[in-house]
């Protein structure tokens, strides 16, 4: 059975959890793929006491059953996950995606959702404008940058305790954290230089984008949350396949009142609607391989 860790929730840029309930999918689609290596079924009731709305509750996401199936095929991308990381670094602008490997993820999505991609200069430019505007926004806003800033894990000994959240080191980040510049007080105030150079980094490598990759759903239910996740983990399997990165930037799809107006701009310029709002945007491209990121590991994970 799996459940959502309601204590883990993102109240300030998640308000209604619907990217809490993606990243719930996602483990579905590699819960899957695992199943299938192995020779086993995975028979999925979705929401079996029912949707929880407007908020996650302590109601089941998913009831799972694993069946011995001679008739069930291991899944190539399965061989992906353990390489696939998100990428938050600049691409590669000189060897963007081709639109063969670009038709490669957004196909790997399947129905019902529908994706598409974004390769042209001057639409590229436009949603990098809309991206840029979102971080800054973001990092601007006092409850989005405190969230942020209570899970960001400076130098190794808060990384190897916690496992989790945004992870910060480095000889040059510790150095900066040893003087103060670097720390949660700092990030939470939008004219440090922590801000500001966060800001910076966050958007040069957004401007460095060759291409994006969108998803949507024909409605915006929990059960199409959960099929969107596992539709982009399927997609971010795709890209690693072909030696390409991804990076979800999800700003101006959040939904708390102060990105309402960006949120605004990019569903339409995507086409999308109130009722079948976007699931999805991620940037893609060429980038040197990105490290994996502290988890927990299973005993947080598992009860019994």
């Amino acid at each position: 059975i799996l459940y959502a860790d309601t204590t883990r929730m993102l109240p300030a840029t998640d308000p209604p959890n619907r990217q809490i309930t993606l990243g719930c999918g996602a483990f579905l689609e590699l819960l899957n793929l695992a199943a299938c290596e192995r020779g086993l079924r995975a028979d999925m009731a979705i929401w079996p006491e029912g949707e929880p709305q407007p908020l996650l509750d302590q109601r089941p996401v998913a009831r799972i059953r694993l069946t011995a199936d001679p008739s069930v095929r291991p899944d190539p991308l399965f061989g992906q996950i353990l390489k696939r990381h998100t990428n938050r670094v600049a691409f590669d602008l000189k060897t963007p995606p081709s639109p063969s490997e670009l038709s490669q993820v957004v196909s790997a999505a399947g129905a019902p959702l529908s994706a598409g991609a974004i390769s042209t200069p001057t639409e590229v430019a436009r949603i990098i404008d809309f991206g840029a505007r979102g971080n800054t926004l973001e990092m601007k806003t006092p409850a989005a940058a405190k969230e942020s800033a209570d899970l960001t894990r400076i130098g190794p000994v808060e990384i190897a305790r916690y496992r989790d959240g945004i992870s910060l080191q480095g000889p040059f980040i510790e150095g900066l954290a040893a003087l103060g510049l670097v720390s949660r007080e700092a990030m939470m105030d939008p004219d440090s230089f922590a801000t500001k150079s966060a800001i910076d980094m966050f958007n040069k490598a957004l401007e460095s984008t060759p291409a994006f990759v969108w998803l949507k759903g024909p409605d915006n239910s929990r059960a199409t949350q959960i099929a969107a996740g596992r539709a982009y983990a399927r997609q971010q399997l795709t890209a690693t396949a072909l030696g390409l990165s991804i990076q979800p930037w999800s700003m101006t799809l959040q939904e708390y009142p102060e990105m309402a107006e960006l949120y605004g701009v990019t569903q339409k310029a995507l086409g999308a609607t109130p009722d079948a709002p976007l699931q999805m945007l991620v940037r893609i491209g060429r980038a040197k391989a990105a490290s994996p990121s502290p988890r927990r590991g299973l005993a947080e994970h598992i009860r019994t």
